[in-house]
């Protein structure tokens, strides 16, 4: 038993060491090649930068026009993400902790949102934007990006929480707290793991959403960074090393939020705690 159990660990690391090293090359080759000069990159893509071009990133953000495009990737995704994550948490938090008559109904309904293709709806959903006068706005990405992920944010949720024991609640009750007290204090604070895996979905999806923002946004004031990128391309396509640097720009805030909230996933485990 113990020699296949090691062959299987060792087949499972040899798996997932080559399923890494083949989504680390590529971005490692972007990252090197954002820094060097376009004839050097056509001499010879897989060589290192004799010389870094920093300058490849300051006119990368100039040309693109990054900083508008930042701005709006980053409101839009960041209130979306929180009006998801809040609406997600209250609706498992009730599901799981208490019941009512329908309860088993509104859990269908949310789990039957995870089975509809999210780009099936675009049409609809152009019409029903048309309609509220939303179209070119902020609000007609907002809100499908929120509608989109309240599914999967419930079903995460509702499944970690259902795991609680009954004497959180208690114990709070007897200090005297009431249902939302408790949902704040006790039951959010030990459902930081859960709550970070939800939040890191839901903001890569919303950081790279192309084609709902390419049908509802128009005006380039309003445009978001998956758009801007795509313009910059046809704009700069003989320049590679600064497309590279664009895409390396964009994919930094990716990278810096996935590692803060991955400290939570094991700080989170032992937060919340309540004392006897």
């Amino acid at each position: 038993m113990k020699k296949k159990s090691g062959l299987f660990q060792l087949f499972a690391y040899t798996f997932l060491s080559l399923f890494a090293i083949m989504n680390i090359v590529p971005l490692f080759w972007m990252v090197v090649n954002s820094f060097k000069r376009e004839q050097e990159y056509a001499a010879n893509p897989f060589s290192l930068p004799t010389h870094f071009q920093f300058s490849n990133y300051v006119e990368a953000w100039k040309v693109a026009n990054m900083d508008v495009y930042f701005f709006n990737s980053i409101l839009v995704t960041l209130v979306s993400l929180i009006v998801t994550v809040l609406l997600g948490a209250l609706a498992a938090y009730f599901l799981s902790r208490f019941q009512f008559k329908l309860r088993g109904l509104t859990y269908s309904l949310f789990l039957l949102g995870m089975l509809v293709p999210i780009h099936a709806t675009l049409i609809p959903i152009f019409l029903i934007m048309q309609k509220l006068h939303l179209i070119d706005t902020y609000f007609s990405l907002i809100l499908p990006y929120t509608a989109f992920h309240l599914s999967l944010t419930v079903f995460i949720l509702e499944g970690f929480m259902k795991g609680f024991p009954k004497d959180l609640e208690e114990s709070g009750v007897v200090d005297g707290a009431g249902i939302y007290r408790i949902f704040w204090s006790i039951i959010l604070p030990i459902t930081r793991p859960a709550l970070a895996t939800v939040i890191i979905l839901n903001f890569i999806y919303n950081w790279n959403e192309y084609l709902f923002a390419l049908v509802l946004i128009t005006s380039s004031e309003l445009k978001t960074l998956p758009l801007g990128l795509a313009n910059f391309v046809g704009i700069e396509t003989a320049s590679l090393t600064l497309q590279m640097a664009a895409l390396t720009i964009a994919l930094i805030p990716i990278i810096i939020f996935y590692l803060l909230l991955q400290k939570q996933l094991v700080a989170g485990m032992t937060a919340g705690a309540v004392k006897g």
